[in-house]
Formats: structure tokens, sequence, C-alpha cells
């Protein structure tokens, strides 16, 4: 398999793994900014033929990374996140109860979004 690039497409919410010039796999997300700002992973998706490949786990990490940089937390509503976040606590800090609850409401209230 070719080199994996991995590529924040923060307009469109996507933090998307590219090979190849083709996106093999993707973590869909939104900024929440109340009650404190986070970076919410909503879905991650990998292409069948691109399985198995540490895609989704590569993409995981570099969220993380990208939420460091920022000075940001994640507030994890992806299964696969929170799975990989629990496995990499060192990695992945643990998300304020009161973001991910406020994540989940801003999902809610914005049904047509994911």
């Amino acid at each position: 398999m070719s080199e994996i690039e991995i590529r924040d497409d923060r307009a469109a919410g996507r933090l998307e793994a590219v090979a190849g010039g083709e996106v093999v796999g993707r973590i869909e997300y939104f900024v929440l900014e109340a009650p404190g700002r986070a970076l919410v992973p909503v879905h991650t998706i990998v292409e069948p033929a691109h399985e198995g490949k540490g895609i989704a786990g590569s993409l995981a990490r570099e969220l993380y990374a990208v939420a460091g940089r920022e000075g940001t937390v994640v507030a994890p509503l992806c299964p696969y996140v929170v799975k990989w976040a629990e496995r990499h606590p060192d990695e992945a800090p643990a998300a304020d109860p009161g973001l991910l609850r406020a994540a989940k409401e801003w999902v809610v209230a914005h049904p047509g979004r994911f």
C-alpha cells in the first residue's frame, strides 16, 4: 500500500486519510464551541478495500494530535474513537462529561449534519 497522508478539511468537518490520491478513510467531526471548545468525532469510515491496515487508528491518533496542537480537547461520540481512546489513554485524555453532553445535544439539534 502507498504512503498514507492525513489531511484536515476543517471546512467540511473531515479528517481524511489519502493514499494514491484517493480518500481511503475519514473521521467526520465538528467543532463544539460551548460550553468549551472541543473537536467532536461522530463517525469513522474506512473504505472496505483498506480495512485492517491501521487507517482508522492513524486517523484517531491524528485527531488527538490536532486537538493537542490547537490547545483543545476531543469529545468523542464515534464508537471507534471512544474505544481507541480507552486503549490509548496516554495519547487521548478523557473528555469532560459536560462537553460530551453538550456534544450529544448539538448532534440532536442538527439532525441533518451526520
